[in-house]
């Protein structure tokens, strides 16, 4: 048996697969898994915290909004004056707003009807914005500052056009509340009120609290805990991965360069066969395709042997011939001599021509797929070949081949390949015609059983010894009655048929037939095959 290596061209393309969910493969759904879980644990506490961030800046805005309508609600009724126009007494409303309490944290502003401030708490309490200063510079060192100051002019000019649009909004008569950047660049939550007598709008009160960022820091810093639990999900998942995958399959090649550089026949594979896996299925398939190698190897070994020994037979005859045809003067001497070389050479000839169809045996059945084929319809072609070149009373042209079908009408299908199994039947027929005396016939037979087809090649021969009925099969294997022409046969035919008929799933064996008193009247070749349609 040869190893044949399939050409590239040979090998089918694989079909595009679509995405899919990986249902048979327990280490592609872990892998799904893992990263999903440690993705959603990000999205769970982003959604968890901005939520949170919302409640806290909507409780502050709702704390400031009661805080600012009962100081509005005071103002209006103590610094009210005009009848029936009311007004805003800018004096006594900047007293009141003077004995209010306004927390440190926050800032309240008083405007009057025309978006002029009146008080400011900051103004109010003397408060003063302080800042660390930066290093002495050097006297050639640029000043930062300098380059700084344009863009905190247009931050703080975006900041008091955000106010003013605010305190214009309230001018309407409605409460406004949200976050904006305050002049000093921080992001405060602010509420401006309308002060109203009746329905006449008579200022406007703006409470901010500067805490925002604040918020944001503790929402941020409350993320750290989640970013941390899916960083480790994740560095966990990483080196599960590792572990099962990059780990076993790491082994498995070095288990493979071993055999690369080593020369060895055997490969030593990690023990992975108990694992449930894609990896577990993997190592029982490289166990399997080492195994097969090495039989296949052992199987290449003996073929060469037994081909070197085959092939030695006709040449040590030829090389006598040769060494005796210059001693020989006798014409008739010579001409026996003459005809042994022509026979060992015809033999040598059909020797090396077996040998090469059984090395491309493989070869033909790798590239050729299996198909639905009607065995009875070919079986008809084979025959119908032999029917042509029968010839009555010219051997071995006078043997006879027939067909006998059980069922014409219904077709015996099988899945396997057309030449290969044709050339099953061949073997087996020519085997058979050899074995059959002048005039003979040889009988091919099909019929169906439970599950399966069985094709049958009968002659009228002497048979064979029981003890060979397995021994035929063997490669090289040849057994002659008296009287038959030796190195007719190479022995290959029978093998490559067992061959080819194990490949597609079938048997092949060999009996003897008897008469009714026990007596063998010939040879009988089963051949039994899987019904395709079963």
């Amino acid at each position: 048996m040869a190893t044949v290596i399939a050409k590239p061209e040979a090998i089918a393309p694989e079909p595009k697969r679509r995405f899919t969910w990986p249902r048979g493969s327990r280490l592609g759904r872990l892998i799904v898994v893992l990263n999903v879980v440690a993705l959603a644990i990000v999205i769970v506490g982003a959604l968890i915290l901005n939520e949170l961030r919302n409640g806290l800046v909507n409780a502050r805005i709702d704390s400031l909004s009661t805080q600012g309508e009962l100081i509005a609600n005071v103002i209006d009724q103590s610094a009210t004056v005009g009848e029936p126009e009311p007004a805003l007494d800018p004096y006594t409303a900047s007293q009141i707003f003077q004995l209010l309490f306004i927390p440190r944290s926050q800032r309240a502003r008083l405007f009057d009807a025309q978006g002029k401030a009146l008080a400011d708490s900051f103004v109010v309490a003397d408060r003063v914005d302080w800042k660390v200063l930066p290093p002495a510079r050097k006297p050639d060192q640029k000043d930062d500052d300098a380059r700084t100051t344009p863009d905190r002019a247009a931050k703080a000019k975006r900041a008091q056009e955000a106010l003013a649009n605010e305190i214009a909004q309230a001018m309407r008569g409605r409460t406004v509340a949200g976050t904006r950047i305050a002049e000093n660049g921080e992001r405060v939550v602010s509420v401006s009120i309308p002060i109203q007598h009746v329905k006449a709008v008579l200022g406007v009160l703006t409470l901010e609290a500067s805490d925002v960022d604040e918020i944001i820091a503790a929402q941020r810093k409350a993320l750290l805990p989640f970013i941390a639990v899916a960083m480790l999900a994740i560095l966990t998942s990483s080196v599960l991965l590792h572990r099962l995958i990059a780990v076993p399959v790491l082994r498995l090649a070095r288990a493979a360069d071993h055999v690369r550089l080593q020369g060895a026949r055997a490969i030593s594979l990690p023990d992975l066969s108990e694992r449930k896996d894609e990896l577990g299925d993997l190592s029982r398939s490289l166990e399997d395709m080492t195994h097969s190698l090495s039989e296949r190897m052992d199987a290449i070994e003996r073929f060469a042997a037994d081909v070197a020994h085959e092939i030695k037979n006709p040449l040590t005859s030829i090389r006598s011939a040769i060494e005796t045809l210059d001693l020989v003067t006798e014409p008739a001497a010579r001409a026996r001599l003459l005809a042994i070389l022509q026979n060992d050479v015809n033999r040598l000839d059909r020797l090396v021509t077996d040998i090469s169809n059984a090395s491309r045996l493989d070869a033909e059945l790798s590239r050729e797929h299996p198909k639905a084929l009607d065995l009875g319809r070919l079986l008809t072609e084979v025959v119908s070949l032999y029917e042509n070149q029968w010839r009555p009373g010219d051997a071995p042209g006078s043997v006879r081949v027939s067909l006998s079908l059980a069922d014409p009408s219904q077709p015996a299908i099988i899945l396997g390949r057309e030449t290969p199994i044709g050339q099953v039947f061949r073997n087996l027929i020519d085997n058979a015609r050899s074995f059959s005396p002048a005039d003979g016939e040889v009988r091919v037979t099909l019929s169906r059983t439970r599950g399966g087809l069985i094709a049958a090649v009968e002659d009228d021969g002497p048979g064979m010894p029981p003890e060979n009925l397995e021994t035929i099969f063997e490669r090289f294997y040849t057994s002659r009655p008296k009287g038959r022409a030796f190195g007719g046969n190479s022995g290959l035919g029978l093998s490559i048929a067992r061959q080819i008929v194990e490949t597609h799933g079938g048997t092949v064996h060999a009996e003897n037939r008897k008469d009714a008193n026990g007596a063998v009247v010939g040879a009988r070749f089963v051949v039994e095959l899987p019904d395709a349609r079963e």
